[in-house]
């Protein structure tokens, strides 16, 4: 379902004019089943995984969780969720990529090429829509009210480190051995 969001920016261009008020049909559905997927996700890792392993990601998905959530419950921002979606486009390769350790399918060619498309995606639909997002928010701060403005700043703030760090643990994983 993540993967739905750019077409709903072809589909609905008035989107990228009102992030806040306007959704189409069906948006809000969308994040709100991502939220719950979220939430499924952060259980599955908290009985499932050791918690030095997953930390990170039960932090990043408790601060999706809240975002969306709010946007979910307020029926608003629901717009800006579906530009955060965009961000799950890349989650596809990253979790092959994790498929294809899991297999020891490290040395071969189909893992050196998703390695590729993952830091292109990476780039595209994790740094730069992360960057837009900051942007759109600073820009609209005026018209943001100070609650709202505060969960998307901190959201912000907690996501783009997060998302280097990552980048340049895969630059330094997959390419500088």
């Amino acid at each position: 379902t993540h993967n739905l969001s750019p077409c709903r920016f072809y589909l609905h261009p008035e989107l990228s004019n009102d992030l806040v008020g306007t959704h189409p049909p069906g948006a809000h559905s969308l994040v709100a089943v991502s939220v719950g997927y979220f939430l499924e996700d952060f259980v599955d890792m908290l009985c499932n995984q050791k918690l030095h392993q997953s930390w990170e990601l039960l932090f990043h998905h408790s601060v999706v969780i809240i975002c969306f959530g709010i946007a979910v419950l307020l029926h608003q921002y629901v717009g800006f969720a579906l530009v955060a979606l965009l961000v799950e486009i890349n989650s596809i390769f990253l979790h092959l990529r994790q498929i294809l350790l899991m297999a020891n399918l490290v040395h071969t060619t189909c893992y050196r090429l998703n390695s590729l498309i993952n830091l292109g995606t990476y780039v595209v639909f994790r740094i730069a829509t992360l960057a837009w997002m900051t942007r759109w928010l600073f820009l609209n701060r005026h018209n943001v009210p100070p609650a709202a403005y505060a969960v998307g700043t901190v959201g912000m703030a907690i996501m783009t480190p997060m998302n280097i760090i990552l980048f340049y643990r895969l630059l330094r994983s997959d390419f500088f051995k």
